[in-house]
């Protein structure tokens, strides 16, 4: 079944980071989930256990652990020591025919991403100013805590200048927020879909996908690979009233407007530009990520033109090609699940979302 794209961003943090409802000595992954859909399935708060992990959920191919009481990795069936669900998690990851991509492969290859990210924004090119921070439990106050924008200075010659960031801004306008309202492209604006495509993959970020892809056996040319891509992100499916309204790239990058509420918008480039121009004010964010350099995660709260965000996280000061490689590799190798990466040492999660009946160009892919 072919499936569209929607993801959940979640920064996983252990005894570090800047929420000030973190019990930091407790021994507890503290799992913030920063929703880039809508489902009412999805929980704001998570916790997870270090110890006595019973559940191979989002842990295959991870190293001996003794404190567990039960193993995820390819020794554990030698040992006579697997959970009870290693088979059906551990032995199904990878794409379509592809061998298993595991969760140490994930991370590594995110690692090497990471450090490929050359057009993410420096400290001089980049200057935010988060303000006040608040608690989980008032991040609903919808109260303008901040008298100051989040973004205190961006180097727009200098980053926007850049073919990615260049295309990334001619695909943000295509889109209506409010779902309900038919998505209907221009032959100008589907253009602009596959020039941000080609420019994102052309970098050195995207080529390390494909080639970690095709390693994997997941695709079988670089072809194959950009029109996945394609039907994956740009997609269109229902999120209202059986209009094709939505797609992977709209909610995550531009933003929705659904049931009075802002839904997804998880691109700090969206952010600062409507900010700029009186859109959406900032009102205060409800936790930091451990990174000192960009990029760095936030949790926002803010209203857009009257819609508001109870939490609206974004990766800060990141390229396009590396927001969209690892979300990308997240789907690609863990569709409807938890997909662990490794940044800079520290860990950050993104929950994929599948969905189904979705289409382009009149064409149904199910």
């Amino acid at each position: 079944m072919k499936v569209i794209l929607i993801l959940g961003l979640c920064m996983t943090l252990f005894c570090q980071g800047y929420s000030n409802t973190l019990d930091p000595c407790q021994g507890l992954w503290k799992v913030f989930i920063l929703s880039m859909c809508t489902l009412p399935v999805l929980t704001s708060l998570f916790l997870f256990l270090l110890a006595g992990a019973t559940s191979c959920k989002g842990r295959c191919g991870e190293k001996y652990n003794s404190q567990n009481d039960c193993h995820c990795n390819s020794k554990c069936t030698e040992y006579k020591n697997c959970c009870s669900d290693y088979t059906e998690l551990c032995h199904s990851v990878g794409g379509g025919g592809g061998s298993a991509i595991t969760d140490a492969e994930i991370k590594a290859v995110s690692e090497t991403l990471y450090a490929l990210d050359s057009n993410k924004a420096s400290a001089s090119e980049l200057i935010i100013d988060p303000q006040v921070l608040v608690p989980d439990s008032q991040t609903n106050l919808q109260t303008d805590l901040s008298p100051r924008r989040l973004f205190r200075y961006l180097d727009e010659e200098a980053l926007f200048s850049r073919p990615t960031y260049a295309a990334l801004l001619a695909v943000l306008d295509n889109y209506h927020r409010m779902t309900g309202q038919a998505e209907d492209f221009s032959p100008q604006q589907l253009a602009e879909q596959d020039i941000f495509l080609k420019e994102t993959m052309c970098t050195e970020l995207g080529k390390e996908l494909f080639a970690f892809l095709y390693t994997k056996g997941i695709y079988a040319s670089k072809e194959e690979f950009i029109q996945d891509l394609k039907m994956m992100w740009f997609g269109l499916y229902s999120r209202n009233n059986n209009k094709m309204d939505s797609s992977g790239f709209e909610h995550t990058f531009a933003g929705e407007v659904k049931g009075g509420k802002v839904s997804g918008f998880h691109n700090w480039i969206q952010f600062y530009l409507l900010e700029k121009r009186g859109h959406l004010n900032y009102y205060s964010h409800s936790f930091n990520g451990p990174w000192t350099t960009y990029p760095d995660v936030l949790g926002m709260q803010f209203m857009w033109d009257g819609y508001f965000k109870q939490v609206g996280s974004a990766v800060i000061g990141s390229s396009p090609e590396f927001d969209f490689s690892v979300y990308s590799l997240c789907y690609i190798a863990r569709p409807g699940k938890l997909c662990r990466l490794s940044l800079g040492g520290k860990e950050l999660s993104v929950q994929t979302y599948t969905w189904d009946n979705s289409f382009y160009d009149s064409k149904q892919f199910t």
